[in-house]
């Protein structure tokens, strides 16, 4: 599992995208904050976090907090979005190989999310 979120740290420094790929296991699934449905596979999964990169952009994103139990980490982060302060979550849950098997999203205040929501729709229709 340390090698997993060791991987993902990686990624978000890097942005490498290649890097993301390796580290979704095939099953993965991922839960939107504003997606009713969880988005299940490896392709999805890339899709949104690859997009979720792109809006996170130059937005001063960061972890602030870092919670690990087992197979599951819980990291805090904050950014600014079109000057809206952004505070969430991402709960992530790897298998023994440190692939990414279920990672969750869920971001406050309201008005971040609904911000957040019109740049992934966007940025998820270009790729």
């Amino acid at each position: 599992m340390h090698t997993g979120l060791a991987a993902w740290h990686r990624y978000m420094q890097t942005g490498d995208t290649a890097l993301l790929a390796e580290l979704i296991a095939p099953d993965a699934v991922f839960h939107s904050p504003v997606v009713h449905t969880p988005q299940e596979g490896h392709a999805k999964v890339l899709m949104y976090l690859t997009a979720a990169g792109q809006v996170f952009a130059d937005t001063g994103f960061s972890y602030v907090r870092e919670l690990v139990d087992g197979p599951e980490a819980l990291l805090e982060f904050t950014a600014t979005v079109d000057g809206i302060h952004v505070n969430g979550i991402d709960l992530i849950r790897f298998d023994l190989e440190g692939k990414i098997i279920d990672f969750k999203v869920m971001v406050r205040p309201l008005k971040a999310m609904n911000k957040l929501w019109e740049m992934m729709a966007a940025a998820l229709q270009n790729t």
